[in-house]
């Protein structure tokens, strides 16, 4: 079997899909698919239960592994500039084995991604309602849960059928609410900011470490999963104008303003609130309630139901693309690498996206969603550095005009050593639900994408 048949890079071919995205439409892309359920709701609750104000250096932390992997998809982005990020990267480099598990990986992270988004959104929406006098019945507000008496989450269902239907239409049209809603993003955090800052207490930050340094290690774990997403500007290589330029600059563009935003809000959140009081769902918003700003409180809590759907569309829109990208390989069926004529858009591919999406964000917890997305994305985000190495060992470096990752092979090596690290403080149960999703994905190449692959066909 030849399983690491590798497929070939031609710089002058040109996909299907309409290039109409540039520069600003990646930042924005990338920022709405980073900000959204991690500074919104993770914050708090790994405050509260991980780190402690030290929050913020999990941050920190965090967002030195994404700078690690987002160089290396930089480079990436600018020499192979096609649909498939990771997926399509680790083709050129490694073969079609590797490739498949990275975009078995990939499809994971996307799916899982929309599913507890759309699940955080349903939260807030909840709990926006509840403030008004109507709840819905316990069985349709929560993933599958007897104990809880929770069955299945309406509202989150809800969103992912709207933000398919969405993702279907043009490229350029859906991601103009997705740029709409992250201007709405930033203006509700400035807000936050601006008014927040006054009621600091510097006490509230004593002890700063209450749980050591093995808790900003656990918080960086989980709070990685609020830096996904800027892969999502990699997905859109096909429709940009101007792919090896600005691809690279969206990527490390979007990661540097959201690590920014994260740092500045943890430590003004936590200067606020005693952090073991900030185990709640909406931690913005219960920010400001908890000073007397009630209002305020309100408009954050509505700008967040508002630009949450921000995430869900940026994450939809990738998922589709990968979906239709490895359908072209032939290693999933073809019929979703068909495109919609009148928007020029994978819809099929998208709808496909949807139905899966909707049945996890449906019927599973957010806590059990997070977890197993960042293993899926550490996974991947390791074989991107080894990949980076075995790109400059075939290619050689970067030519004038392409984005250069520095001091190789030192900050590739690094980069796969961190991701292993986070991986390693996840639960067991994390491991074992990812083992099986490995053997899944080993199951599916074997009996479907091997045999079907254009390059078999070859």
């Amino acid at each position: 079997m030849e399983i690491f048949r590798k497929k070939t890079f031609n710089p002058a071919e040109r996909g299907a899909l309409k290039r109409t995205l540039t520069l600003k439409d990646l930042i924005l892309l990338g920022i709405g698919a980073i900000i959204g359920t991690g500074i919104f709701v993770i914050t708090g609750q790994a405050t509260a239960n991980y780190a402690g104000p030290a929050l913020s250096i999990s941050f920190v932390v965090a967002a030195i592994v994404v700078i690690l992997s987002g160089l290396c998809f930089a480079e990436f982005a600018s020499r192979v500039p096609i649909l498939g990020g990771p997926y399509a990267y680790l083709y050129v480099v490694f073969g079609e084995v590797v490739a498949w598990f990275a975009g078995w990986f990939l499809l994971w992270e996307f799916m899982l991604a929309v599913a507890s988004v759309a699940s955080g959104w349903s939260g807030y929406f909840q709990g926006f309602l509840s403030s008004l006098g109507l709840d819905l019945p316990t069985a349709l507000t929560g993933g599958y849960d007897p104990q809880a008496g929770t069955y299945v989450d309406l509202v989150a269902a809800i969103v992912v059928v709207f933000v398919t239907f969405w993702v279907t239409q043009e490229a350029k049209k859906a991601l103009r609410l997705n740029n709409a809603m992250v201007w709405v993003k930033f203006a509700i955090i400035a807000l936050f900011i601006v008014v927040g800052v006054f009621f600091v207490k510097p006490s509230n930050w004593q002890p700063f470490t209450p749980f050591g340094a093995k808790g900003i290690f656990d918080g960086a774990a989980l709070v990685f999963f609020a830096f996904l997403g800027f892969d999502a500007v990699a997905m859109a290589a096909e429709e940009v104008k101007n792919p090896q330029k600005d691809v690279p600059r969206g990527i490390i563009g979007s990661i540097l303003i959201a690590t920014v935003l994260y740092i500045v809000v943890t430590l003004i959140m936590s200067g606020i609130v005693p952090y073991d009081q900030l185990n709640v769902s909406d931690p913005v918003a219960f920010a400001m309630r908890y000073v007397g700003h009630d209002f305020l409180g309100s408009v954050i809590a509505i700008g967040a139901i508002l630009t949450l759907l921000s995430v869900t569309i940026s994450m939809m829109y990738s998922l589709a693309r990968l979906l239709y990208a490895i359908s072209k390989d032939g290693l999933l069926p073809r019929f979703m690498q068909e495109i919609d004529p009148k928007h020029q858009t994978p819809k099929k591919a998208t709808l496909v996206a949807g139905a899966v999406s909707l049945f996890f964000a449906a019927a599973f917890p957010l806590e059990i969603l997070a977890e197993l997305t960042n293993i899926v994305a550490l996974s991947y985000l390791s074989l991107m550095g080894l990949g980076l190495l075995k790109l400059r060992k075939t290619m050689g470096p970067p030519k004038k005009g392409e984005f250069k990752v520095p001091f190789v092979p030192l900050l590739p090596v690094l980069s796969v050593a961190s991701c292993v690290f986070l991986m390693l403080q996840l639960q067991g149960i994390t491991w074992i639900v990812f083992a099986i999703t490995l053997l899944l994905g080993l199951a599916i190449y074997l009996g479907y994408g091997y045999k079907h692959s254009v390059l078999n066909d070859k």
